[in-house]
């Protein structure tokens, strides 16, 4: 019934000069997954890792790429993580203008065969709040 617990350590904590060396020692302690925040300075005062390094990543390991898009335009830029090699894709659903939007992300997830995600934080100080979208939108498999 229950399915092992698999770790996804982020790269964010690695060693950027020795990146293939750390992702090694990730996948030689038994993580099930790669994670890869992906901050664009602008939906998050951050700026960190984009499609030339999940490009990389893709080429130096077999774990599935799990891909946090902390970003202002998912839509635009989903495919290009996509084609980079992402696996899993999580998108911010106040970075999203309404349910249609979430959907339109949803299927372009799962149209390259790869797993979808909303992230939801809570009471986000964005007008477009989770209270403006129905519940059944939080489903998405």
């Amino acid at each position: 019934m229950f399915q092992p617990v698999r770790i996804a350590p982020s790269i964010l904590s690695a060693d950027f000069m020795n990146l293939e060396r750390d992702i090694r020692l990730v996948e030689e302690a038994g993580a099930g997954f790669v994670h890869v925040d992906v901050m664009d300075g602008h939906f998050v005062p951050n700026l960190t890792i984009g499609v030339p390094v999940l490009k990389q990543l893709a080429r130096v390991t077999d774990l599935p790429l799990d891909v946090h898009l902390m970003i202002d335009n998912p839509l635009r830029e989903i495919p290009w993580f996509l084609e980079a090699g992402a696996d899993f894709v999580t998108v911010h659903a106040e970075a999203l203008a309404n349910e249609d939007e979430m959907q339109q992300a949803i299927n372009m997830i799962h149209d390259a065969g790869a797993r979808a995600a909303l992230s939801v934080k809570p009471r986000p100080p964005s007008p477009r709040s989770r209270s403006s979208y129905p519940s059944s939108t939080w489903s998405c498999s």
